[in-house]
């Protein structure tokens, strides 16, 4: 089940990073409302305040895009 929250993290890749907004949560994955989806790499590091996960995008909307953890 996903839980929903309002977090402030960073999608990091290739040395750069963009500010994003986790909008759901669950164990294995996370739902990210980002400015627009265009230059988001398949596979990044989304950062919190707290954690550092390891993601795989698997849906994107136009502000919105899925991802799922890697293991």
């Amino acid at each position: 089940p996903r839980h929903r929250v309002l977090k402030g993290a960073r999608i990091q890749f290739g040395g750069g990073s963009i500010d994003c907004t986790v909008r759901n949560l669950s164990d294995t994955g996370a739902a990210l409302d980002v400015t627009s989806p265009l230059g988001i790499p398949t596979e990044f590091t989304l950062v919190t305040d707290t954690d550092q996960r390891r993601c795989r995008v698997v849906w994107r909307k136009e502000k919105r895009i899925g991802v799922t953890f890697e293991k």
